[in-house]
């Protein structure tokens, strides 16, 4: 073959697409924009219609149990099992009164000085006595505490009423006796205040002894100092006291002498006052 006409090449063959390629395009043109999503569902409205119909439900039984309990006849109620009760006939009997001994009111709540022990003859009166006219009030009462604010407070919180108080002097000694009266019957019986009372008198611990029991009395005590009360520039003064009480009155005496006081001096005055009450 002569050179100067020379064969054409042949373009090489294009390269076959792979089969991946081929899967991934889809058979059917994938739209551009797609559809608007729904509006979300409005809840709420179905609850409160099921509680209204529940509602009306419970109402319109209720009426309705009502309505056939009101129509039903009234049950009668068992008979008693008990006879009954005889009436008297006639007036009541007229009721017969109380004596003085009988009647704790009458002596109670009558005028307390009168229940208080008689001056003996020869006695005076003190000075300068306390109260007025034979009452104490209850500032007075308490200034004999040794704190006179404390123990106004503990008076009036203890249920105080009134307080009757005698005095008398004679040669050689000197006696105060009051009688206290409170409103309510269980403080005066209680054990605390029994032991209040003994100690507000000067008690065992300033007599030096447990002191001696009261015939007649539930808790009553008599004391005589063991040692007389000295001061500088003063005589010894000698101690003795009481306390006891019944129903809702206290007993509180004081003897006090330049000598020795006998117990049966104390101890008599005791058993004669609480033969009053």
């Amino acid at each position: 073959m002569s050179q100067d006409n020379p064969v054409p090449e042949q373009a090489p063959p294009a390269p076959e697409a792979p089969p991946e390629a081929a899967a991934e395009t889809p058979a059917a043109a994938v739209p551009e924009t797609l559809p608007a999503a729904r509006p979300p569902r409005r809840r709420g409205r179905t609850t409160l219609l099921v509680l209204a119909a529940a509602v009306l439900g419970v109402a319109a039984g209720a009426g309705t149990g009502y309505a056939i309990q009101y129509d039903r006849p009234e049950t009668p109620l068992p008979p008693l099992t008990q006879r009954a009760l005889v009436q008297p006939k006639g007036a009541a009997p007229k009721a017969k009164p109380l004596t003085a001994a009988e009647d704790t009111l009458v002596t109670y709540d009558g005028d307390l000085r009168k229940l208080l022990l008689k001056r003996p003859k020869g006695a005076k009166d003190w000075r300068v006595p306390p109260g007025i006219d034979g009452w104490l009030a209850p500032a007075e009462f308490a200034d004999t505490y040794e704190s006179a604010k404390d123990g106004f407070s503990d008076i009036l919180g203890d249920g105080f009423r009134r307080a009757a108080t005698t005095t008398w002097e004679t040669r050689d000694s000197s006696v105060e006796i009051r009688l206290v009266q409170y409103r309510d019957l269980a403080f005066t019986a209680t054990e605390s205040n029994a032991t209040g009372q003994i100690a507000f008198t000067g008690g065992k611990d300033e007599a030096g002894n447990d002191g001696r029991e009261i015939p007649g009395s539930v808790d009553g005590k008599a004391f005589v100092y063991s040692k007389p009360i000295r001061k500088a520039g003063y005589l010894p003064l000698y101690k003795s006291a009481a306390v006891a009480r019944k129903a809702n009155i206290e007993m509180l005496i004081w003897v006090t002498s330049a000598h020795p006081i006998p117990g049966s001096t104390i101890m008599s005055l005791a058993e004669r006052q609480l033969e009053r009450l």
